[in-house]
């Protein structure tokens, strides 16, 4: 599984794609507030955001949802870092501006 993701990873940043991972407990606390929920708590939290009449079922059909909720709550840091960085100048490897 990890080459599969890798080389599946490495094929999306060629495209341009952007690649960003989180792990399962940020997922849970971008969806839940608690980074050690339970998936009762992902699936039902996921259900309410999306203003779902039931949770989404299978259960990796909630984790999908939960990591794509995840991604949105941190798109405006994302954003607000990419702005800081383009106002700078970038570093060389030798510390000074280029």
């Amino acid at each position: 599984v990890g080459q599969a993701s890798g080389l599946a990873m490495a094929e999306a940043i060629g495209a341009g794609c952007e690649v960003v991972q989180y792990s399962p407990n940020e997922v849970k606390l971008a969806v839940t507030g608690d980074g050690s929920a339970d998936k009762g708590q992902v699936q039902e939290m996921v259900r309410r955001l999306l203003g779902l009449a039931v949770a989404p079922k299978p259960a990796d059909a909630a984790d999908a949802a939960a990591l794509a909720l995840c991604h949105l709550a941190h798109a405006p840091v994302r954003a607000r870092i990419a702005r800081a960085q383009a106002g700078r100048p970038q570093l060389s490897t030798t510390g000074g501006p280029r």
